[in-house]
């Protein structure tokens, strides 16, 4: 059996392993492996980004979705959800009070709602931009067209987060309806990177029926696609899917495979994601100290942020709203890191074939 620490310091040196050496980290971690994996991982982002912490101002701009993903609690089909869009007055608000509050950068995440046409949509980030011209936009707003993400790009928008979920074509269709397939969301994510966007994908952790072998593809994807941004958290049930007894994901793997994903890609950004602040009270701090650098409060109207809710218990007040902010900062502060008043542009390294890594 080869040895696990040397397992991980190949990873460290070469930024790649095989997936059954992957398959092997996953199939037999401990507390003592994931406490080495942490302290490699730490370093590593020490090393690329100091002890800064990013924040993102999340707007949560609809929960309405045309799309029926077995997983989501803004579904079609949830006839429970208290649907709501935002409108331009309402995103620029959350924005002004943002950057009052030191956010520079500003993350419209949505259901695919097809409310927001191309040219609603070019006209808040032009006016994001035009008022907060020192500020990026990122956008989670799912599967588009080709035409459309170029639209939304030639509009000023700077980043798109568009997680894969699985990377396995038959555990994603276990996942979603069968006119979402994982061939096209593959394609939107190769469109983005083409037309300019800092790109961002990610997965759940610990979704129903993934396997080892399928947490492996993904890192093996993501090694391919090396993202500028990666968001992975742990998969939490809500009550109105089918998959409502289904068991949450594992705090612990999802910490590990943080550290394995800042160990392959040391520039990319990692966010501390609200899910792991929902199954841990330090959920966010723990993902800092496996390697992540980046924390997104929540930005929405109050009166909005109980309505987006994705899972059960997703947390939208104290340190996860940006209202809670200095206190957010303190608790950084506490464990040795610093929210800083930064765009946290991702910092692009010379591109090196994940074939070639370690060579």
């Amino acid at each position: 059996m080869p040895d696990l620490y040397a397992v991980i310091d190949k990873l460290e040196k070469n930024r790649q392993l095989e997936k059954q050496e992957f398959v092997f980290l996953l199939d037999h971690t401990t507390d003592s492996l994931a406490q080495y994996a942490f302290e490699k991982a730490r370093k590593t982002a020490v090393r690329s980004f100091g002890n800064k912490i990013y924040i993102r101002g999340l707007i949560e701009v609809s929960n309405y979705c045309k799309n029926d993903c077995y997983y989501c609690g803004i579904r079609r089909s949830n006839s429970c959800a208290q649907r709501y869009r935002l409108s331009q007055a309402d995103i620029l608000e959350c924005c002004r009070k943002g950057y009052d509050l030191g956010f520079r950068t500003f993350v419209l995440q949505g259901g695919e709602d097809p409310w927001f046409l191309d040219g609603v949509l070019s006209d808040i980030i032009g006016a994001i931009k035009q008022r907060h011209p020192d500020c990026a936009v990122t956008l989670s707003l799912g599967e588009r067209s080709r035409e459309s993400y170029q639209r939304l790009f030639d509009a000023g928008a700077d980043r798109y987060l568009l997680r894969h979920e699985t990377a396995d074509s038959l555990h994603y269709s276990r996942l979603h309806p069968k006119e979402l397939t994982l061939e096209s969301r593959k394609q939107c994510l190769q469109w983005l990177r083409e037309i300019g966007f800092q790109t961002g994908t990610g997965f759940m952790v610990g979704s129903p029926w993934q396997s080892h072998e399928n947490l492996a593809d993904d890192l093996l994807f993501i090694g391919e696609l090396s993202p500028a941004m990666i968001g992975i958290g742990p998969f939490i049930p809500h009550h109105a899917t089918a998959f409502a007894d289904k068991p949450p994901g594992s705090l612990e793997q999802t910490l590990f495979l943080i550290a394995l994903l800042r160990l392959m890609l040391p520039n990319a950004l990692l966010p501390a994601t609200t899910a792991l602040g929902t199954i841990h009270p330090r959920g966010r701090e723990l993902g800092i100290l496996a390697g992540a650098n980046v924390v997104m409060p929540n930005l929405s109207p109050r009166r909005v942020r109980k309505k987006y809710l994705l899972y059960d218990n997703k947390i939208a007040d104290g340190e996860e709203a940006a209202e809670g902010i200095e206190n957010l900062r303190r608790r950084m502060t506490d464990i040795g890191y610093e929210i800083v008043i930064d765009r946290g542009d991702y910092r692009l390294e010379t591109k090196l074939d994940w074939s070639e890594r370690g060579q």
